[in-house]
């Protein structure tokens, strides 16, 4: 507020409407060539082939990835995570966020221009559209055309593997919850209406929606990443920029032509790069919540540059400080908080794992009755021990009692258990002879493995005075 009591007007500026961006609210996008396409293209065909192939590896006889929902254990290449585990993958999610906002504050929206599972079905749908319905130009005079048989055929076509390709999705992702050899063989018997093939079915029509119809809508109003990503930038952030100072004033002119005697910059004013944006905006129109960051525009402009003898960075990957003449810095405290962080986590995250008990041993004293005597006239104790073998292996157990001299187990006890089995029994617990006061003593219930591992449950002992 001023001193006035006005309040402070903020300068606003209205962005022109690129030329050609949409026809009837779609978007057209040209087909093109480039390193950073290239880029993408490993990057998204590395993880397109983990998403689709992991779940098909078997390993320890095992699903190498396999969220079983039924019993409730998540394998993960050999090592089973059960409920009681849950801290674990919590810790996972958040070492990926920390990451993911250093990445952000280092090279601004990299994870949604390269490997965001929306970007990269997009550009695969639309890679179908270009093969089937022809580029920008083509797809444009397509849709304004009247229904035809070579429309219907070229849309038929396209749709086609739309739907296949979301199925698929479908298949690949209910298939990290149910195992997928078995998910595959029922929906080709045709078992359409078990929930499992449902969930397929809802996964592909949300996959044929977002990456055929809603595609940009989805980034720009949905995803909520786009509205609080400008808080981890700062001025040394990598973000896709238009040198405005080389390129303006913008206009067309011929290769030939010097475009310091016609007054000209370096852009052409060709539209490319507004033409390959999946998004539709202008770069040349400064930093925008729609920029996704896949250096689409990088390539194009470059691309047009090398036509024209200039050289290239018209549109590159720069930050705020180097547009101004000024040095990026690379380490800046908030990183280095981020990075000690993820460090400090992922350490936190190591010694969980290595600490990790792989026998689960859970006591619950009897509280109905808390002591009886036997025929002997010993006192006992009767305990609920649940045991669970949480590795992938068959495992042979022994059950002792420590700390007190005086207790033993009403029966010598041994166990065998199948790989994830858990057993749930009662165990009598004996103090030998009388005592002279009431009274309750601390023991443990201790477990040895096969490798001599020992897991140890602290319990009470109540015995009355004789």
């Amino acid at each position: 507020m001023s001193n006035t009591g006005s309040p402070l007007l903020i300068p606003t500026k209205n962005l022109p409407t690129p030329k050609a961006t949409a026809i009837d609210g779609q978007i057209f996008t040209r087909s093109f060539s480039g390193r950073f396409r290239n880029l993408r293209l490993v990057g998204a065909g590395f993880l397109a082939l983990l998403f689709f192939g992991t779940s098909w590896i078997n390993w320890n006889g095992h699903q190498a990835i396999l969220w079983d929902l039924d019993t409730r254990q998540f394998h993960v290449f050999g090592t089973t995570f059960w409920p009681q585990d849950f801290m674990l993958l919590s810790l996972v999610m958040i070492i990926g966020v920390f990451l993911l906002f250093a990445v952000t504050m280092v090279a601004g929206r990299v994870w949604c221009g390269y490997t965001c599972p929306q970007s990269v079905w997009t550009w695969a749908f639309m890679w179908v559209e270009n093969i089937t319905e022809g580029d920008r130009n083509q797809r444009i005079k397509l849709s304004s055309a009247p229904t035809s048989f070579s429309k219907i055929t070229k849309r038929g076509a396209k749709h086609s593997l739309w739907l296949a390709m979301s199925i698929a999705t479908g298949i690949a992702f209910v298939g990290y919850f149910i195992p997928v050899r078995e998910l595959t063989v029922n929906l080709l018997q045709l078992e359409w209406f078990t929930t499992s093939a449902i969930w397929v079915f809802i996964v592909a029509a949300l996959t044929y929606v977002n990456a055929g119809w809603v595609r940009e809508k989805v980034c720009l109003h949905m995803c909520p990443y786009a509205r609080f990503q400008s808080v981890m930038f700062d001025r040394d952030t990598l973000v896709i920029s238009y040198d405005a100072a080389r390129g303006d004033a913008r206009g067309s002119r011929k290769k030939e032509d010097n475009p310091a005697e016609l007054g000209l910059g370096d852009c052409i004013d060709c539209y490319m790069c507004v033409q390959v944006c999946p998004t539709g905006i202008d770069i040349r129109d400064g930093l925008q919540m729609d920029c996704i960051g896949c250096a689409a525009c990088i390539d194009a402009c470059d691309d047009v540059m090398d036509k024209m003898g200039y050289a290239p960075g018209l549109v590159s990957y720069t930050s705020e400080a180097a547009l101004a003449g000024e040095p990026t810095r690379i380490l800046r405290q908030r990183l280095v908080a981020y990075v000690t962080a993820i460090i400090i986590m992922l350490g936190a995250l190591w010694f969980a794992l290595d600490a990790r008990e792989l026998v689960d041993m859970s006591v619950v004293k009897d509280r109905t009755v808390l002591y009886r005597k036997n025929s002997d006239g010993d006192i006992v104790n009767v305990y609920r021990l649940k045991i669970t073998n949480k590795t992938q292996m068959p495992a042979h157990y022994e059950l002792h009692i420590a700390n007190d001299a005086r207790l033993s187990l009403a029966r010598t006890f041994t166990l065998d258990l199948k790989p994830g089995e858990i057993v749930d029994m009662p165990m009598g617990v004996v103090m030998k002879g009388a005592s002279a006061e009431s009274g309750m003593t601390h023991f443990d219930f201790v477990l040895v493995d096969s490798m001599n591992s020992l897991t140890r449950e602290a319990a009470n002992f109540i015995y009355p005075a004789f």
